[in-house]
């Protein structure tokens, strides 16, 4: 186990008498074998994603992720499995990372992306012989792959260097000096990002390379390229016509794009000149666009921008020319994403959320609705359909991880194909799930959430209960898999998580009932659904805690604002303070344009009433906050001003950094194992008679 020790990189705490914490964070090789969930599982589950089914509907090409103990890192490799569910093994193996497969229009081979020599590289596979071979050698690594029709070229967006801005020049060092690296400058709103850092001088791309190989030709070019450059935009995954001669795909192309980052619009491009046009033309988003196998209608998403904290997505039909754009989805008030065209164009499948489920549907031409499937991992890559109706995508539920499912679209059902998790769930008692709705005191509204017991769940017992919180905020939990949530569970604890006002899945009302006012009344329905889990005479209501992480590390200062009901509190990389947060973040322009009505300068008074920070000298609790250094979405600053804000007013509390680690803390295995020992363990050291 020395190995593994070595590659846990110091976290930093920083609190007095911290002992009792480290003493009950129990190395590895300590650990009891046990018949349920131990945060050293996070380094035995797998996760699929990506499926993408071969053109005669007969074998899925997946996505298949896993964490190694050894180097203390995720890498992922390419599996194949047979429609009916036989022969799953296997196409490439080895510590490196394989993503992005995809079947030339033969199905004779299999383009994907991997990083096996060091750096992401388009990798070609002969399906009949197994032969291999690298066909790229790029500066920075492809996405969004995309054959041709005839399966002689293939479409890819990747980043081009751009003229750096200047200020003078710099002396030359003298020679055989050793001078420090130069400093770094910008002249860009986004110039770091989460998970990616500070960004290079670059813009996205569209190449072409032939499918033999050689040198790729570039489509487009600027300073704009084919992605927004905030990465808060549509994905630009090229879509080629019919007849080979242009790809469709969606970009934000506007010289202020920094300031308008969600209004992107569908491109037509020549795919022998580059020339390019634009298909739609209005303020908000255009994207995720897929040509009709006829070549004669674009279905695609987006909305008129109305500024507002959650909009719903529509889901549109256009002609070939952009001609004639109507709505399809005008009935639904939920998202639409990810369309596919049915084989014989009769209308278009697509993905949406329904009170936290995502689902496959279908709208036909004429606009009639059909669903199709349910528990869709939101996570998995989407739905890939075959010339013959076959279908593949993956699904998820309270006990499922995530598994290949597939079906047809005549309607026959769906069927799970793969377990990739079946060695480690069948030794191991998962804590069993429940839905609640209930009651929000302050309007009477219903809310949705989910229950996780214990394993081993005695009725007649008191259990602690932990309320964990969403991040978004403008996201939605469901009835799928949550392995954080399993493991606090496994740990003996009653765990709530719930769907408050501004959770989306529910319609633009309730998902705005947030706008301009987050955070607020979501206090009352979360407060709410902790009563009501405390009815069913389960909870000993001496030991309450509470714990989120983004926007629900936000509500959980939110909750210790305002209530001393619970025990302890563990805010995971939190906004504490909105002006600073949007000063300082990788998104300022959502703060200012979408969650606030203008900059702090001008309406500092909202600002500072939306922030936790101003009611500091309420909180009581024991607070633990945890970030990551690098976490460039809600940054350090922001905990550490609520860590020494609490020290302050002599509040228990403790700060913890993790070094190398963006927005989630869960880059490293070991880090993500440490995430969640530390929350469990802060809750037991506060546990009343536990």
């Amino acid at each position: 186990m020395l190995n593994l020790f070595r590659t846990l990189a110091p976290v930093r705490i920083l609190a007095p008498a911290m002992v009792a914490l480290l003493s009950i964070l129990i190395p590895a090789s300590a650990q009891q074998k046990s018949d349920r969930l131990q945060p050293m599982d996070i380094f035995n589950i797998q996760s699929v994603g990506d499926p993408q089914i071969s053109p005669d509907g007969k074998r899925i090409v997946y996505v298949r992720r896993f964490a190694d103990i050894m180097t203390d890192k995720y890498y992922s490799n390419l599996w194949i499995v047979g429609f009916d569910g036989s022969d799953n093994r296997p196409l490439t193996s080895g510590s490196h990372s394989d993503s992005s497969p995809r079947w030339s229009p033969d199905g004779g081979r299999i383009i994907y992306v991997s990083d096996q020599d060091g750096k992401g590289q388009i990798y070609m596979r002969w399906m009949d012989t197994g032969q291999t071979a690298r066909i790229t050698n790029l500066q920075y690594a492809p996405s969004n792959l995309a054959w041709s029709p005839d399966g002689k070229s293939i479409a890819f967006l990747s980043m081009m260097p751009t003229t750096p801005p200047r200020i003078g020049s710099m002396p030359a060092a003298p020679q055989g000096a050793k001078w420090e690296p130069p400093a770094r400058l910008y002249n860009k709103l986004v110039y770091r990002f989460n998970g990616a850092g500070y960004l290079p001088y670059a813009s996205s791309q569209l190449f072409v390379i032939p499918a033999e190989g050689g040198m790729p030709r570039q489509l487009t070019s600027g300073d704009q390229g084919v992605g927004d450059g905030s990465g808060l935009g549509q994905p630009a995954i090229p879509q080629w016509s019919p007849d080979g001669k242009h790809i469709v795909l969606s970009a934000n192309r506007r010289p202020d794009a920094e300031y308008e980052p969600f209004d992107s619009e569908v491109y037509e491009i020549s795919a022998v000149d580059g020339s390019i046009k634009a298909l739609t033309d209005r303020r908000g988003p255009d994207g995720s666009p897929a040509i009709s196998p006829d070549g004669m209608h674009i279905a695609y998403t987006g909305y008129d921008d109305k500024y507002q904290g959650y909009q719903v997505t529509r889901l549109w039909v256009m002609n070939r020319d952009g001609s004639g754009s109507r709505n399809l989805s005008a009935g639904l008030d939920r998202d639409a994403g990810g369309p596919r065209w049915a084989p014989d164009g009769s209308g278009v499948y697509f993905t949406y959320a329904d009170e936290g489920d995502v689902k496959i549907a279908f709208y036909s031409v004429d606009g009639a609705l059909k669903k199709v499937a349910e528990h869709v991992s939101a996570a998995g890559g989407g739905l890939s359909i075959a010339s013959n109706g076959n279908y593949a995508f993956v699904q998820t539920t309270p006990g499922l991880p995530g598994d290949i499912a597939v079906g047809n679209i005549s309607g026959s059902g769906t069927r799970l194909i793969t377990s990739v998790n079946l060695g480690l769930l069948s030794q191991k008692k998962l804590g069993q799930v429940e839905e609640i709705w209930y009651q929000s005191s302050v309007d009477n509204r219903k809310i949705q959430g989910w229950i996780i017991k214990p394993p081993d769940f005695d009725p007649s017992k008191k259990y602690p209960l932990i309320l964990e919180i969403h991040g978004g905020p403008f996201a939605f939990y469901g009835p799928r898999f949550d392995l954080e949530k399993q493991l606090m569970a496994a740990q003996g604890y009653v765990v709530l998580y719930t769907n408050p006002r501004g959770s989306t899945s529910y319609g633009v009302e309730f998902g705005n009932l947030i706008h301009h006012a987050y955070p607020g009344d979501d206090f009352f329905d979360l407060n709410s659904g902790v009563d009501a889990v405390l009815a069913k005479g389960y909870i000993d209501p001496d030991n309450l805690f509470v714990t989120g992480g983004s926007g629900g590390g936000v509500l959980t200062c939110w909750m210790v604002d305002r209530t001393t009901r619970f025990r302890a509190a563990v805010s995971l990389y939190p906004v504490i303070n909105w002006t600073s947060w949007t000063l300082t973040s990788d998104i300022p322009i959502i703060g200012s344009k979408y969650w606030f009505p203008g900059n702090p300068e001008e309406y500092g008074e909202q600002y500072a009433k939306r922030s936790v920070l101003s009611y500091v000298n309420k909180v009581k609790t024991p607070t633990l906050l945890m970030v990551g250094e690098e976490d460039w979405r809600c940054p350090p600053t922001e905990a550490e001003q609520f860590y020494a804000a609490l020290k302050l007013n002599k509040v228990e509390t403790a700060l913890v950094l993790v070094p190398g680690e963006p927005h989630g803390i869960a880059r490293t295995p070991s880090h993500h194992v440490q995430k969640l020992t530390y929350i469990t363990n802060w809750f037991d050291i506060h546990r009343k008679n536990p």
